[in-house]
């Protein structure tokens, strides 16, 4: 299922966070946005997973207008792990991703749950599937989300930094994974070893516009990293996949 951000534009509490975005992620295609803090990718996120409705311009899912769908509908289609998704009440992990079946509600309770267990083993969290979720790790709670996600069987996947609190061996676990789930996945990601090594296309985001796409290598330029990042980059290779790989520092100061 392609993705489409047609001219979107978002305002929060009279303040304009992004101004006139496109962008597109194609069937099946891993999309990374990146951009410093501040940026507007999470408000763009949230338009995209209908946390907020745009100001103009519209997003479609294989064109048709996703704010228009039939919200059960919509959740068919496109599950999301935001930023920030705090847990109140003491559920337990296999109730949490069992929640993501709440569009499916017409199917089997014996599927669900079949299809609950695929998703905690992917996650790697099917040995809490009894713990209450207050007594998890950060790292543990990220990764329940993102199995409740994939029990949701959406086709298009949203993730606003799903990296956060995860150890590296379980941030290059849970991208790879991400990767090769074959769904349309549009994801903020702050670290931009990360998004080179895993994403198709990336787009840089820097005050509310797109100021760059196209694939790692063309886009993550020294040039535009200072510009918008402030840092220094110095590019190399992995030595056995060939990714780009960049190295940082501050940029020297400039003189009085």
């Amino acid at each position: 299922m392609r993705l489409d951000v047609d001219a979107v534009t978002m305002e929060v509490s009279g303040a304009r966070l992004v101004e006139d975005v496109r962008l597109a992620v194609d069937s099946g295609a891993f999309v990374g946005l990146v951009g410093p803090n501040g940026s507007g990718k999470s408000t763009l996120l949230r338009a995209v997973y209908r946390g907020l409705r745009p100001a103009g311009g519209a997003i479609r899912l294989d064109g048709d207008d996703l704010h228009a769908m039939e919200p059960r509908a919509a959740a068919r289609v496109l599950a999301a792990l935001p930023q920030e998704s705090a847990a109140e009440f003491d559920f337990t992990v296999a109730e949490v991703v069992a929640m993501g079946r709440f569009p499916h509600r017409d199917r089997t309770a014996a599927s669900d749950r079949e299809i609950c267990a695929r998703a905690m083993a992917r996650t790697g969290v099917a040995h809490l599937a009894d713990r209450g979720v207050l007594s998890l790790s950060g790292g543990e709670k990220q990764r329940v989300l993102i199995a409740r996600a994939l029990a949701q069987q959406p086709r298009v996947l949203v993730l606003d930094e799903p990296t956060n609190h995860l150890d590296i061996a379980h941030q290059l676990d849970v991208l790879s994974r991400v990767r090769d789930s074959g769904l349309t996945v549009l994801a903020a990601l702050h670290d931009l070893n990360l998004a080179a090594a895993h994403c198709d296309v990336l787009y840089v985001i820097d005050g509310g516009r797109i100021v760059a796409s196209g694939p790692p290598h063309e886009v993550l330029r020294p040039d535009l990293l200072a510009t918008v990042f402030g840092v220094r980059a110095h590019p190399v290779r992995h030595p056995e996949t060939g990714a780009l790989q960049l190295l940082f520092d501050l940029l020297p100061p400039t003189n009085p």
